[in-house]
């Protein structure tokens, strides 16, 4: 499907490289969600009963907001990496009509192996941090080459 020529490589990244991806949450996207993941947890998606919460309304589901690190991530990685782990807090609860900007950020390469670090991160449009944490990615574009250099 993608033309190898076009993979991205592991020296087509830099430090402090970013991509963004900015979505203003539906109540569409978070029954689309329950939906495609079996998460029907009240808090989401039964306004009567979020009303007697501490949030005091319906919470988007976390990893909804955290799965929209996975654009930016592609962005900056693929074709050519696939990912090998994400660690990340929820810090603060979104609520459908949230406006979310999405962010990662190259902040380590190894020089060993062709694996990046990147750190994620989810703001609202006021600024407050809903998901912080990081993502790791092999590029598998460039197995060959180290395998290569190893050898």
């Amino acid at each position: 499907m993608f033309d190898e020529l076009k993979q991205k490589h592991i020296y087509d990244l830099h430090i402090g490289q970013k991509a963004f991806f900015a979505k203003t949450i539906s109540e569409s996207d978070v029954y689309l969600f329950a939906g495609i993941t079996g998460d029907f947890n009240r808090i989401h998606v039964d306004e009567e009963y979020a009303k007697n919460t501490q949030f005091g309304r319906r919470i988007v589901h976390g990893f909804l907001i955290a799965s929209m690190v996975q654009h930016c991530t592609s962005e900056l990685t693929t074709p050519g990496g696939v990912s090998l782990n994400y660690n990340f807090d929820m810090k603060a609860p979104v609520f459908i009509g949230d406006t979310i900007t999405a962010c990662a950020e190259v902040v380590h390469m190894r020089e060993d192996k062709p694996i990046v670090t990147l750190k994620i991160q989810c703001t609202k449009s006021d600024g407050t941090v809903c998901i912080d944490g990081q993502a790791v990615i092999y590029m598998v574009s460039d197995k060959a080459t180290f395998i290569k250099k190893d050898a």
